[in-house]
C-alpha cells in the first residue's frame, strides 16, 4: 500500500533505518484450520498451533492458573483496580505502580509486549520509553494510532527487576488479567511483541524466527507473533523482518474484516 517502515524515536537521533522488500509476498500460514468468521473459499484464513521442529529445548510454560476471586466477570474499572493493588507474584514488591494497559477498549487490534520497563513504571502507561516511541512509528507505518482502534497491553503488569524476561511463575500469576481484557475487548487481531508475550498468549515454547509469517490463535482469536520493539533498537538489521510481519498483520486484519461483512 506504498508504506515504508520509516521508524524513527521522536526527540531522539535517528535510528538507521532497514528497508523493507516491497516486492516479497505476505507468507501463507503453513497448517489450515478456520477462523470463527467464516472465509471465502479462496482466500481461508488459516490457524495454527505450530510447534517450530527446531525449537530449543526449554522448561514448558506454567499451566495456567484459574482466574484469581472473581476475575472472569470484572469489568474494565474494576479489573484496572485488581490490577493496581495486586500482590499475586514478587514483581509488586519492588514495583512503583502496575500498568495495566491503554488504548481503545472496543479496539479491532490488541498489541500485547513484554512488561513494563522503567519510564512506564514511573508513568503508569505501557510503551511510552524508546521502545514505546518506536512501536508508535511502526503503528504509524500500517496506519495506526496508539488508542485509536489499537489497544496495547503486557503480559505482565509489574515491571521485573533490571527489565529482566519475565518468569514463567510471573507470566502464569499475571495470565488471567490479559485473559479478562481480551475478552473485554473483543479485538479481531492479536498482535505478540516478542517472545515472552508470545508464549503467554500460546502457552507453548516459542522461537520468534520460526513463528513469523503464520497465524496462531488465541480463543479463536488470530495471533500474528513478531520482534517487541526494545529487540528491534539492538537489532538494527531485523527491523525489514518486522515490517513484514507487520505487512502480514495488515493484510490478515483486511481479509478478516472482508469475511465479516
Amino acid at each position: 500500500m506504498g508504506l515504508a517502515p520509516l521508524w524513527r524515536l521522536r526527540g531522539a537521533e535517528p535510528v538507521e533505518e532497514a528497508q523493507p522488500e516491497p516486492s516479497a509476498p505476505v507468507p501463507e500460514p503453513v497448517v489450515a484450520a478456520p477462523v470463527s468468521a467464516p472465509a471465502p473459499a479462496s482466500r481461508p484464513v488459516p490457524l495454527a498451533r505450530f510447534v517450530p521442529p527446531d525449537a530449543e529445548p526449554a522448561e514448558a510454560p506454567a499451566r495456567r492458573p484459574a482466574p484469581v476471586g472473581d476475575i472472569a466477570g470484572l469489568g474494565w474499572d474494576d479489573l484496572e483496580a485488581r490490577i493496581r493493588e495486586c500482590d499475586a507474584c514478587a514483581l509488586c514488591k519492588r514495583r512503583k505502580q502496575a500498568v495495566p494497559g491503554v488504548g481503545d477498549r472496543q479496539a479491532d487490534w490488541l498489541f500485547v509486549g513484554e512488561g513494563p520497563g522503567a519510564e512506564e513504571d514511573e508513568r503508569g502507561e505501557p510503551f511510552v520509553g524508546q521502545a514505546g516511541r518506536l512501536l508508535d512509528n511502526m503503528l504509524a507505518s500500517i496506519g495506526l494510532a496508539r488508542g485509536n482502534d489499537v489497544y496495547i497491553g503486557n503480559a505482565v503488569k509489574c515491571r521485573p527487576p533490571n527489565n529482566r524476561t519475565p518468569e514463567t511463575d510471573e507470566l502464569a500469576a499475571c495470565f488471567p488479567y490479559l485473559e479478562r481484557q481480551i475478552a473485554l475487548i473483543k479485538p479481531r487481531l492479536i498482535v505478540a511483541l516478542g517472545r515472552p508475550a508470545a508464549q503467554a498468549l500460546l502457552n507453548q515454547e516459542v522461537r520468534i524466527a520460526a513463528a513469523r509469517g503464520k497465524l496462531f490463535e488465541f480463543g479463536g482469536i488470530p495471533v500474528v507473533v513478531t520482534y517487541h520493539p526494545a529487540y528491534l533498537l539492538r537489532n538494527l538489521a531485523d527491523k525489514a523482518k518486522a515490517w513484514e510481519d507487520l505487512c502480514f498483520a495488515r493484510a490478515t486484519m483486511k481479509r478478516l474484516k472482508a469475511d465479516a461483512v
